[in-house]
């Protein structure tokens, strides 16, 4: 039997799917990506199950929206809940994880077998098919500046961007990952190296999530260049209209100045540009250590994006495109088409069934999300009827359902009890300007959603 294939998981934090090379950003410098996206197949409507970190890494790891897999909040996955890397170690995979998981809670390994943070390493063997196990406790391996509770406000956020050090361990992650691979992969020295053990790797970066803060090289060259957005108001909604930390308005030219504005703008495409070297970094020590990356399934995807003063909001946490659509690549030569792009709605629970069929293993039947290889392959459409997309705010579930280019959703808060739901068609009104709630032509649609909506309380 021949080996399975090996895995690289690449993920990065609060990239918008739009600020790419591969995604037609004329300025955004990003030849890792553009690479991957050459040949491999990119989803151009790919959505975050939930635009905040914790939630949406819990949810690509578990192929199960919030509600399923119970992580809604700031909350990690349980203790022996099936995810991607659990399986894979199932069925004979090393399975190692650099950088950031943020798997907050009592399972911090999430699955993986290995998971060197800094100069600590945390190993477990997973015993065959025995999905069940505690993993060591391990440091926390996500800092944050804090003002109070977690962090800079966003318009303190905004302000403060220019060029510095961003406070984060990514060039760590990344040079942790190279020394692993060069001993795992060549072992040099004392002969250790097993490049035959099929294996999935995983690296989490922080980049490009705030602080606005990058290289002062990469920050001169940005600066003159970033663009504005064409709405840079705040849209006329009690939530949708403020930003995230705290619940302000931040229209730029108002309550921000442009000039700090642009300038945390080129600070954030400076940091994508960092991103993409590291991980041009991983692929290049792969490389160095005579792996044949054809041979690999390669998956990027970022957990959610970053408004970037679109619609006068900063971070994530909305439902605007900015925020819930994201990138997703699958370089998989062997399996999958070169270069191909797919329009349909997928989401990000959809990858660990998709790496089960890539690498023939049983997928589990309580998933979420559906293989995209016959999507990918133009086999069938029939996937998705729709995508879906939530997070808890005060115990109330927010969501967001996207069927072909429409999409709905709904708020509610403690205070203001139920807010106006919002519906925008994107092949009418990419730029989600007008809020189609009350539009009579829509009325089968709106229908439609508020029935799926109910489905989900029941």
């Amino acid at each position: 039997m021949s080996k399975p294939p090996n895995i690289l998981f690449l993920i990065a934090d609060e990239h918008r799917a739009d600020v790419a090379g591969f995604a037609g950003d004329p300025l955004a410098r990003t030849p890792t990506l553009d690479w991957l996206a050459e040949g491999g197949t990119v989803f151009d409507n790919a959505y975050t199950p939930s635009p905040i970190c914790v939630p949406a890494r819990q949810c690509i790891l578990s192929g199960q929206y919030p509600h399923n897999c119970h992580c809604e909040g700031w909350l990690g996955l349980q203790p022996g809940h099936m995810t991607w890397p659990r399986r894979c170690a199932q069925h004979g995979y090393q399975t190692v994880a650099f950088g950031k998981l943020h798997q907050v809670g009592r399972d911090p390994m999430a699955g993986f077998q290995l998971r060197p943070v800094g100069d600590v390493t945390a190993s477990l063997d997973v015993p065959p098919l025995e999905p069940r196990y505690q993993a060591p406790a391990l440091p926390s391996d996500d800092g944050l500046n804090c003002e109070g509770w977690m962090k800079w406000s966003d318009e303190k956020e905004v302000r403060r961007a220019g060029p510095g050090p961003a406070n984060h361990h990514d060039h760590l992650y990344t040079e942790g990952f190279c020394g692993w691979v060069e001993e795992n992969y060549n072992g040099v020295w004392y002969d250790r190296a097993t490049p035959d053990r099929p294996r999935a790797l995983y690296l989490g970066l922080h980049d490009p999530h705030y602080p606005y803060r990058c290289e002062e090289d990469l920050f001169r060259y940005y600066l003159p260049r970033v663009r504005d957005y064409a709405i840079e108001t705040c849209f006329d909604h009690p939530f949708l209209g403020k930003s995230a930390w705290p619940q302000v308005p931040l229209a730029t030219g108002i309550d921000l100045p442009q000039r700090e504005v642009r300038r945390a703008r080129a600070a954030y495409y400076g940091k994508v540009e960092t991103m993409d070297r590291r991980f041009g970094q991983a692929l290049a020590a792969l490389r160095l250590a005579g792996e044949d990356l054809d041979e690999w399934i390669i998956v990027y995807c970022s957990d959610h994006g970053d408004q970037l003063g679109e619609h006068g909001i900063w971070e994530k946490q909305k439902f605007f495109e900015g925020s819930a659509r994201v990138p997703l690549i699958i370089r998989a030569p062997k399996y999958l088409p070169a270069g191909k792009r797919i329009s349909a709605n997928v989401s990000l629970c959809d990858i660990f069934p998709t790496l089960c069929e890539l690498c023939g293993l049983q997928t589990p039947d309580d998933l979420d999300g559906r293989s995209l290889v016959s999507l990918a392959k133009g086999e069938t459409t029939n996937h998705h009827e729709a995508v879906y997309s939530f997070f808890l705010q005060q115990g109330y579930r927010n969501g967001m359902i996207k069927r072909g280019q429409l999409k709905f959703h709904w708020y509610q808060h403690e205070q203001q009890g139920q807010m106006p739901e919002v519906l925008f068609d994107l092949e009418a009104d990419p730029l989600e300007s007008r809020n189609l709630i009350d539009e009579p032509q829509y009325a089968e649609d709106l229908r439609w959603f508020r029935q799926q909506r109910q489905a989900l309380h029941h």
